[in-house]
């Protein structure tokens, strides 16, 4: 009896045990179990099992501080609206009062003419002449100056012609590309652009990236006439080239300015069909912008197939397609807003703002005096957002740093 009432206790004791009674024991029967069928579910209850016992996950990296942003920040939040104004005003120098004017309008850049590289009895300034001058407009700048010369080669040169700068006036990309292909105009392009940059030079308004292989277009001597191909491989090399040399480039002019009238002396219509600028025109924009150009100038031409009713350098949509379709991220530019073919567009003569409003950062003229405050007003008024003021001075700010102009 003895033996059947040991039996029977301890059965009860095993059944109590079994259901429920004791998790860990449970748990531990269910391990074995599975250890004996190869350990797998073991090592996932285990895992499950015992998260207190293991590290915590590491706390997420901060980001590392990126100092171009920090150096725009910086100077954007401690400049007033006019002084970002001026920032966006790439404009031709003034033939007096040069440095009282920088520090007046708080100006972005100066773009420099032949007049700029001659002293009052226009005698070709010296080498020392020219840096001092340069030295003093940027000495009267609280940000520095970009410092812009259209120096194309062939009919455009300006500092080159200067024989106390250069040796020799510089050639057409044609006569270069004629002597020794792209190896000839790598090396053209590195040692010009060098020499700009030593007398203060830090922005050269080149490569032109339009497409004509017509001698009969007005803009075809400008040009590395030949096909959009070689044309794309010419603006990759001659900007590699400059941004290695420290020089910032200019795209010009976009969108292409294929056979069109000099938008100088009035507008220049343009009905080629879209199609054609995808497979042609954009080619070499694209390919200088893949290479790193911090710019691109925008034409006056009123590009039918992108916007009927007014010159690209005042058109939203070009503006879109050039950031959105070619994804270019830095500054887009204004040709020179004094030409014929925008005065008509602003009936109370403030182009400045279409030009903002339509996406421009930097603003090229000679009527900065007039556009300027009328910018101002603009924003003050609501007509323009500060944040597109932001947006664009960001950019030309960027720029700035960029070439080393910000530390």
């Amino acid at each position: 009896m003895k033996k059947k009432l040991l039996a029977l206790l301890l059965a009860c004791l095993l059944l109590a045990a079994g259901c429920g009674g004791n998790t860990p024991n449970h748990t531990a029967a269910n391990n074995a179990g599975s250890a004996a069928d190869g350990g797998v579910e073991n090592d996932q209850s285990e895992n499950s099992g015992s998260t207190n016992n293991l590290p915590e996950d590491p706390a997420p990296a901060e980001p590392e501080p990126d100092p171009r942003q920090e150096a725009i920040d910086g100077l954007l939040a401690d400049m007033t609206l006019s002084e970002k104004v001026g920032q966006m005003f790439f404009v031709r120098c003034p033939d007096a009062n040069q440095a009282e004017k920088v520090r007046e309008y708080h100006l972005g850049g100066y773009l420099l003419f032949g007049r700029d590289f001659e002293d009052s009895a226009g005698e070709w300034l010296t080498a020392e002449a020219f840096t001092d001058t340069i030295a003093a407009y940027q000495a009267a700048a609280e940000i520095p100056l970009l410092i812009g010369v259209d120096e194309e080669g062939g009919t455009v040169a300006r500092a080159t012609r200067d024989p106390h700068l250069f040796a020799a006036k510089r050639k057409s990309p044609q006569a270069v590309y004629a002597q020794g292909g792209l190896e000839a105009i790598r090396e053209d392009t590195r040692t010009v652009n060098a020499g700009l940059l030593s007398y203060g030079i830090n922005v050269n308004f080149a490569p032109v990236a339009d497409v004509s292989t017509d001698s009969a277009d007005f803009i075809y001597d400008r040009t590395l006439g030949r096909d959009a191909a070689a044309t794309a491989d010419y603006v990759a090399a001659a900007v590699a080239e400059m941004e290695a040399a420290g020089i910032g480039s200019v795209l010009k002019h976009f969108p292409g300015y294929g056979s069109n009238r000099d938008t100088h002396t009035g507008v220049a219509m343009d009905s080629r069909p879209y199609d054609q600028f995808v497979s042609q025109d954009f080619l070499p924009f694209q390919a200088g912008i893949d290479a790193g150009a911090g710019c691109v100038l925008v034409s006056h031409n009123v590009v039918e197939c992108m916007d009927g009713s007014l010159p690209a350098s005042l058109s939203p949509e070009v503006h879109r397609i050039l950031r959105q379709e070619l994804g270019f991220t830095g500054v887009i530019l204004t040709d020179d807003l004094a030409m014929d073919a925008v005065e008509a567009y602003a009936e109370d003569g403030s182009v400045a703002v279409l030009a903002v409003l339509a996406g421009n950062d930097m603003i090229v003229t000679t009527d900065f005096e007039a556009q300027i405050p009328q910018v101002i007003a603009a924003v003050e008024s609501g007509a323009i957002d500060e944040g597109l003021i932001d947006q664009a001075v960001g950019r030309v700010l960027g720029w700035k740093y960029d070439l080393g102009l910000l530390g």
